[in-house]
């Protein structure tokens, strides 16, 4: 990853931190979006400085496209080029379907994935000499999910937009895939009002006998974006210790 640069949004907590951690762990230079936690995104970049890399911390909302071009024009001022891009900010209300409005559709949509159609328009002129795309998804996005009706609709979109990208970007030399991660305990899932069920339900379901970790996610993004997974484009792999294929 020597002298790559990637972006990854919302990367200042969790699955993201664990992500830029990784890239800079093996010489990427890394820029950390942010929109709310900036002690936290500091933190972060002082992490990844450590690894002797470059980061450039960013706040921006990316359901807000004009966010989105001013990140852009910040990272331009810094950096000549961006190889890797992983949308990973996600955010979403966790309500059954018949009390969401049309309020908690659009905002779970906007930020789970048109944000990776303006991410991506964005970055692919910095992608001149081919690159890699990678978007965080989850198995709600197949599964039915208490209170995750509209999250879940929205990574099943990301899932469907990482495939029309990868037809387009193929021909550039850019690959387009999409991380499902299983049952990961980060502070998201704090939000759910019943979290303790569904750690339960996930350490009884999943063979190898224990929840999926940022650092396994970031483990596969790391591949993801290395030559070793050059001819894989297009797909959902799913990192969740076996739990989906119980069914």
């Amino acid at each position: 990853m020597r002298g790559k640069t990637a972006l990854v949004t919302g990367g200042s907590r969790g699955i993201g931190r664990a992500i830029a951690l990784r890239l800079a762990e093996h010489g990427a230079d890394i820029v950390i979006n942010y929109v709310r936690h900036r002690s936290d995104a500091e933190e972060t970049a002082a992490a990844v400085e450590q690894h002797g890399v470059r980061c450039l911390t960013v706040k921006g909302n990316v359901a807000e496209e004009k966010d989105i071009v001013a990140m852009f024009e910040q990272i331009r001022a810094s950096f000549q080029r961006l190889d890797i891009l992983v949308s990973n900010a996600a955010s979403g209300v966790l309500k059954p379907a018949l009390e969401l409005t049309q309020r908690h559709w659009d905002w779970a949509m906007d930020i789970n994935a048109r944000a990776l159609l303006t991410l991506t328009q964005q970055a692919v002129p910095m992608m001149e000499q081919g690159g890699r795309v990678l978007a965080i998804s989850s198995l709600g996005a197949v599964r039915a999910v208490p209170n995750y009706t509209v999250v879940g609709a929205s990574k099943a979109a990301l899932e469907s937009l990482v495939r029309h990208l990868a037809v387009e970007l193929g021909p550039r030399k850019i690959t387009v895939n999409t991380i499902s991660a299983g049952v990961v305990d980060t502070d998201a899932l704090k939000k759910f009002p019943n979290r303790d069920e569904i750690i339960s339900q996930s350490l009884a379901g999943t063979p190898l006998g224990r929840l999926t970790t940022p650092e396994d996610v970031a483990d596969l993004a790391l591949f993801l974006c290395g030559d070793g997974a050059a001819m894989i484009h297009g797909q959902v792999v799913v990192v969740d210790g076996g739990y989906a294929v119980r069914g």
